[in-house]
């Protein structure tokens, strides 16, 4: 799952940078609040790709995928980018379970099977 959602994230950060440019064009806003919330949106999605299996961390990037999606009020044309990116959040997490579960299942299956032979002499 880790690498699923590191890579979302990773993308993500990209896509925060790229608003923040859009977003510099606007003059109601200035510079210092553009960057200063975009800012802490690319560092929070970089902490992230650490914390995914921590406790919270899921949480944590799902609260990242709503602020996502709502900065479409300032780029409307995150409102779309955040939905593309909250489906791949969706299915990182998802699918990522998927293959750490399998993966456990197939560990098992060949300590199992490794105990189970006789020593060769």
């Amino acid at each position: 799952m880790r690498t699923l959602c590191a890579s979302t994230l990773i993308g993500e950060f990209f896509v925060i940078g790229f608003a923040g440019l859009v977003a510099m064009k606007d003059p109601d806003l200035s510079l210092a609040a553009v960057w200063t919330v975009s800012g802490v949106a690319m560092v929070l999605s970089l902490l992230l790709c650490g914390m995914v299996t921590r406790p919270g961390g899921v949480q944590l990037g799902w609260a990242l995928q709503i602020g996502l999606i709502a900065s479409g009020f300032v780029v409307p044309m995150m409102f779309a980018l955040g939905a593309v990116f909250a489906g791949l959040w969706w299915a990182s997490v998802h699918y990522g379970r998927k293959v750490d579960e399998a993966r456990a299942r197939w560990a098992e299956q060949q300590a199992g099977a490794g105990s189970a032979e006789p020593d060769a002499v």
